[in-house]
């Protein structure tokens, strides 16, 4: 769903307007939780656009922020920690910053980098149902020639982002059996959005199903995906753990809150007041440390993805650096992952029967989380790192290693 705005100056990392920002959008989500569940976060969104948020990786010379992945990353925690939803819809479209950022002097990356910088977003059409192998970069959405253009059909799941975005990337293969890419604006006529991804968290990601139904594709929104040595696959797979790393830190809000204003205790609880209760103490301490190794994993892991972005921002495709950057994400996420579900359970430990009330919406952060880390199997990501420890064997990032 495109939303006009009218565009301010590009908000920067660690600043009073992003602090703003931020704030507003953490309060309607909070509205919305209490006033109807399922309304969708356009207001957030229409403040990301205005805020040009998705253009912080743009060199300021090209209307960005100039910031470094891991400053971006840092930012989508912060975002991740105010609403979750709106954090994850942005997933694919800094992806594709990055790819146009790989060749920024291309005159069709040119135009799309413009596009970006007035706050456009771009939505995700890649993932398709009908493959037994998630891991294969093979399509059945197909895009066919006709007269001076083409023609697009296929359907697309899991389509995160998109119902809130002005442009969708799709893949697809090319009668030659090519994959390509096509960007296309999401009113364009034979594309439906249907919200209907049905899951029991991140409810509002905008992750449904895009329907494209002979859609006519102009020369300049193909694209042909180069054949780099490395995908860069880190970064799809980091930007869940950024997510998940945020709900964390709301996590531990939630309960310092439920401490702070809780009045009842138990007979034979180790102090009068809950809020000097050093079994309850201790359960907040462990959440903070959780929340705070979790986040310095995370940014750690982006220093190593800003390090392969930069080399081959200079021209040099380091396969070496890109799997140490797909490594650390892969890491992050076997840890990470563990330590958000279970702090999810721990946070109900200070806050008594009266925490699991369906007005307190507690539980939607276990939801969320396990939502989020079930994307890659956990178990898959570990076996393949343990694979690499003792016999050496790459991880498989020339494949769909998100």
């Amino acid at each position: 769903m495109s939303i006009q705005v009218t565009l301010g100056p590009i908000v920067k990392p660690n600043s009073e307007e992003l602090t703003k920002l931020l704030q507003e959008i953490k309060d309607d989500a909070a509205k919305r939780r209490r006033e109807n569940q399922t309304a969708h976060p356009n207001h957030a969104i229409q403040l990301i656009k205005k805020a040009r948020l998705g253009a912080l990786r743009l060199p300021e010379e090209l209307g960005g922020a100039g910031t470094s992945i891991q400053d971006v990353f840092d930012v989508l925690i912060q975002l991740a920690a105010a609403d979750p939803d709106v954090a994850h819809s942005l997933r694919y479209h800094f992806y594709a910053v990055e790819q146009f950022l790989l060749d920024k002097e291309n005159l069709q990356n040119v135009k799309w980098l413009e596009t970006i910088a007035k706050g456009n977003l771009i939505g995700n059409g890649f993932t398709e149902l009908n493959s037994t192998n998630a891991g294969l970069f093979q399509f059945e959405t197909n895009l066919t020639v006709d007269g001076e253009g083409y023609r697009l059909n296929g359907t697309k799941y899991f389509s995160t982002g998109t119902l809130y975005a002005e442009w969708v990337e799709i893949m697809a293969s090319d009668i030659n059996g090519k994959t390509v890419r096509v960007i296309l604006p999401t009113d364009r006529e034979g594309i439906e959005v249907v919200d209907d991804w049905d899951g029991f968290g991140q409810t509002l990601t905008g992750s449904g199903t895009t329907n494209l139904n002979h859609v006519f594709v102009e020369k300049s929104e193909v694209f042909i995906i180069p054949d780099h040595t490395t995908p860069f696959n880190a970064h799809l797979q980091l930007f869940l753990q950024a997510v998940i790393v945020g709900i964390l830190h709301t996590i531990v809000e939630d309960a310092v809150n439920l401490l702070s204003t809780r009045t009842r205790t138990f007979s034979f609880a180790a102090a009068e007041k809950p809020t000097e209760d050093p079994q309850l103490l201790q359960v907040v301490g462990e959440l903070s440390s959780r929340a705070f190794a979790a986040k310095a994993i995370v940014l750690a892991a982006a220093k190593e993805l800003d390090e392969a972005i930069e080399a081959a921002d200079k021209g040099i495709i380091s396969y070496k650096a890109s799997h140490q950057a797909s490594l650390r994400a892969a890491q992050a996420k076997v840890v990470v992952d563990k330590l958000a579900l279970e702090a999810a359970t721990l946070l109900f430990e200070v806050g008594g029967a009266s925490a699991t009330r369906k007005t307190a919406h507690l539980d939607r952060h276990w939801r969320n989380i396990r939502t989020i880390s079930s994307h890659n199997p956990t178990v898959y990501k570990a076996r393949a790192i343990g694979n690499y420890e003792v016999n050496k064997i790459d991880l498989p990032i020339n494949e769909v290693y998100f």
